[in-house]
């Protein structure tokens, strides 16, 4: 019998099974993937997620990998240009990492059995276990062994977008709306353009990253109506976004780059908060909120959450308050603290941004204490209702001598 089982040991599942398992919980892991495994993502771990894994005792672990720092953000909104780096963090992280996620994955993994969780990988579950209407257990099977059995007082799904906690728990999404874009991503020799984060007239967007192994990781954007185009030579379509955004760098992409593994092509999900509680059991990370990677919360968020989730299990576990008070407030709390991503994330991933948020960023690239603020926004060290504060801006507009008449200072279309 254990106190949790968690399903689905990634970037939201390994933390929090580590988080548990050193307080001392007896804890069961489980993945279908055999680690180090890939999957798609952004690779990208903003400040505030890397203070978490500082926290953890990981953060070096991550940096021993060789994945190089990155201390100049390069943004552009067609012809709008945004560059600088965040203050360091309370903790001194004065930088972001991309590390892949064969590595990312496997040091996560790796210290939640170094903390004491059980974890068997290759494991498929089937099924939920019930008694009355309370989730009690798991069954299913590693590869083609048999199927087995395993309870515990409460069942955590961190098992992804197509979770099958929450489809076995019937998890309803209460907020959502349809994925505008789809992605194209690889890995890159001869790519060395720092990190940049460039949309473009034409609703079309690239980013590039360093990673691991002295390679960057190149990826593109466009709407899914231009889907079954692209994918018909997606190495000419890269080409032409690139040089369609920036000239200079498709050049270098022509002259020096070098595609070395094959494409990631996606169709993301929607975007959506599905219930993520109920009786024994819980969800975390893309199995509960999902959102566009356009902004690159994805890896942060899980480790927020995860940490979340970890703290309020271990107050019910410990004898404080029952589950049926700590899950409803961890689906609360999550969700007030992710709205403003949330909504920025819905906003700007359609690569066309409304007059509002035209302004403030035109504006901001206009200030260069307003691009620190900026990328501390991005980052999650700068509070948004600061940065998108209606008398801020009204501020910023005057010290940077905005145009009067393109003054937005609320969402809702108030303009000065």
């Amino acid at each position: 019998m254990y106190d949790v089982i968690v399903v689905g040991t990634r970037v939201s599942g390994a933390p929090l099974a580590m988080l548990l398992a050193r307080k001392g919980y007896r804890v069961l892991g489980v993945d279908r993937a055999v680690f180090p495994s890939d999957t798609p993502s952004t690779h990208y771990i903003h400040q505030a997620g890397l203070s978490l894994l500082k926290t953890w005792g990981l953060l070096d672990r991550v940096i021993a990998t060789g994945c190089p720092p990155v201390k100049n953000l390069n943004f552009s909104y067609t012809d709008i240009h945004i560059r600088g780096m965040a203050d360091p963090s309370p903790d001194g992280i004065d930088a972001v990492y991309c590390p892949r996620r064969t590595v990312l994955d496997k040091i996560l993994v790796d210290a939640a059995g170094d903390s004491g969780a059980d974890l068997i990988e290759g494991f498929t579950v089937a099924d939920l276990l019930y008694e009355g209407d309370r989730v009690v257990g798991i069954r299913g099977r590693a590869g083609t062994g048999p199927e087995r059995e395993f309870r515990a007082q409460l069942v955590v799904g961190a098992d992804g977008s197509s979770s099958t906690v929450a489809k076995q728990a019937g998890a309803h999404v209460y907020e959502g709306s349809p994925a505008a874009c789809f992605v194209y991503y690889s890995y890159y020799d001869g790519v060395d353009w720092g990190m940049q984060h460039r949309t473009g007239f034409g609703e079309q967007q690239f980013a590039s990253w360093p990673t691991n192994d002295g390679l960057a990781l190149v990826a593109v954007m466009r709407k899914r109506d231009r889907f079954r185009d692209f994918r018909a030579d997606p190495d000419a379509g890269v080409q032409e976004i690139v040089e369609q955004i920036d000239p200079e760098l498709g050049a270098k992409l022509r002259d020096s780059g070098k595609r070395v593994e094959p494409f990631r092509p996606m169709l993301y999900p929607d975007n959506y908060r599905r219930q993520s509680f109920g009786p024994g059991w819980a969800l975390v990370g893309d199995a509960g909120y999902h959102k566009d990677p356009f902004t690159g919360w994805g890896i942060t968020d899980s480790f927020k959450y995860s940490q979340l989730l970890a703290d309020l299990v271990d107050e019910s576990l410990a004898g404080g308050r029952p589950f049926e008070q700590t899950l409803p407030e961890y689906q609360r709390e999550r969700d007030e603290q992710s709205a403003s991503t949330y909504e920025l994330t819905l906003s700007i991933s359609e690569l066309s941004l409304t007059p509002y948020y035209d302004s403030v960023f035109r504006a901001t690239s206009m200030s260069p204490d307003y691009s620190k603020k900026f990328f501390g926004l991005i980052a999650g060290l700068y509070p948004p209702e600061k940065y998108f504060g209606e008398a801020e801006l009204a501020e910023l507009y005057e010290q940077v001598g905005f145009p009067a008449e393109a003054r937005h200072v609320s969402k809702s279309g108030a303009t000065l």
